[in-house]
């Protein structure tokens, strides 16, 4: 009997630090998440970062107003986009989630003119009021609402840009941005970026910016609103 009430005991204790291994690994994941990413200065030719952030306010239209709302002002997504089917697994939900709720910025710009990320991507009408996809947004601002049950997207290792831009159903290359078209210059966070567009993680506070053509500006530095 000795055997067996040890062999519990060992399984007991195997159990427990499985269960404590996961919760140190979500929270890790949570905490990596959450970070927030500090503005470092532009590798870009163009110059550096606004030294002075911009403040950003919820509910505040920033940019000239660039891409049309569809079906009466209803929804952003295109008809290619989010209309309440799974997009990259995601379905659109009848509530939001609080697992992971973090806000990144996309800044875009048309040959040095800043234009609308239009609001309501990502909210899909329907018979029952509506449904919101894990990542949204709520007004014209450019803040992108990560609001999701689970830490990563089914299938997937982190909410990215490339998901963002197919609940919104627009192209997203280094020639073509949501039917902007011109050779496409990144920032991520005031630096210089030249690797895939949709792989730029949408993370806490995370700041993106896209131009499309000529002139580069500087890559506009925010300051994200209080307790956002």
């Amino acid at each position: 009997m000795t055997t067996v009430y040890i062999g519990v005991a060992i399984a007991v204790v195997l159990i427990v630090a499985g269960f404590a291994f996961l919760r140190w690994q979500q929270n890790r994941e949570l905490a990596a998440a959450y970070a927030t990413p500090t503005p470092a200065p532009s590798a870009a030719t163009s110059g550096a970062p606004t030294p002075t952030p911009i403040p950003l306010m919820d509910g505040e239209t920033l940019g000239k107003q660039k891409f049309s709302l569809y079906e009466k002002g209803t929804i952003a997504d295109s008809p290619t986009g989010g209309r309440g089917q799974n997009v990259d697994g995601i379905p659109c939900a009848s509530q939001e989630y609080v697992t992971l709720h973090v806000h990144p910025h996309l800044a875009i710009f048309d040959h040095g003119v800043q234009v609308q990320v239009p609001k309501f991507i990502g909210a899909a009408p329907s018979p029952s009021g509506g449904c919101l996809y894990w990542v949204h947004t709520h007004n014209p601002d450019g803040i992108i609402h990560v609001e999701a049950p689970e830490l990563a997207p089914p299938g997937g290792s982190g909410y990215t840009l490339g998901i963002f831009f197919d609940i919104w159903g627009q192209p997203l290359t280094r020639d073509n941005i949501a039917g902007l078209k011109g050779p496409v210059t990144a920032f991520v966070n005031g630096v210089k970026y030249d690797g895939d567009l949709r792989s730029i993680a949408l993370l806490s506070h995370q700041q993106i910016v896209l131009e499309v053509g000529t002139p580069v500006v500087p890559p506009p530095n925010y300051e994200f609103p209080p307790n956002d």
